[in-house]
């Protein structure tokens, strides 16, 4: 299994997967063609703000994440947002969870690293948990 920068030949797949995803139990969020096609298209622009991965087996991928770049204040320092972290379900409990969140920590060595997760899902508030993700006792907020 490979973890890899998402490419242009990959876009058609990572919106099946990004279409699947939003319509799951996983996302309280309907999402659109418009807000999945911005989303690639912010990845594939270079643009450090937003970064998209897929997972690679042997060519044929079975899962994707996204995520963004900022500074937490709440904890004074940089840290990276895992947007997305989508596993096609043929491919969950394989440890490709475990594997990124890895990933993203030897990538941003000193960053916090937020998500958002549903609490009906159980399996990802347990590997969070399992890597040391607490809650904020808060309610998060948005406008657009």
């Amino acid at each position: 299994m490979n973890i890899r920068k998402i490419k242009p030949e990959d876009k058609s797949e990572v919106m099946r997967m990004m279409k699947f995803f939003y319509r799951s139990p996983a996302v309280s969020t309907n999402g659109s063609d418009e807000i999945f096609g911005n989303n690639i298209a912010g990845c594939l622009s270079g643009d450090s703000l937003l970064n998209g991965y897929v997972f690679d087996d042997n060519d044929f991928l079975c899962g994707y994440a996204m995520t963004a770049e900022s500074f937490c204040t709440e904890l004074g320092k940089p840290c990276v947002w895992i947007e997305d972290l989508f596993i096609i379900p043929e491919f969950r409990r394989r440890g490709l969870g475990r594997m990124f969140l890895e990933y993203i920590m030897e990538t941003y060595p000193g960053y916090a690293v937020r998500l958002e997760v549903e609490k009906a899902n159980k399996p990802a508030c347990s590997l969070y948990k399992e890597f040391g993700f607490k809650s904020f006792p808060y309610n998060e907020m948005y406008l657009g």
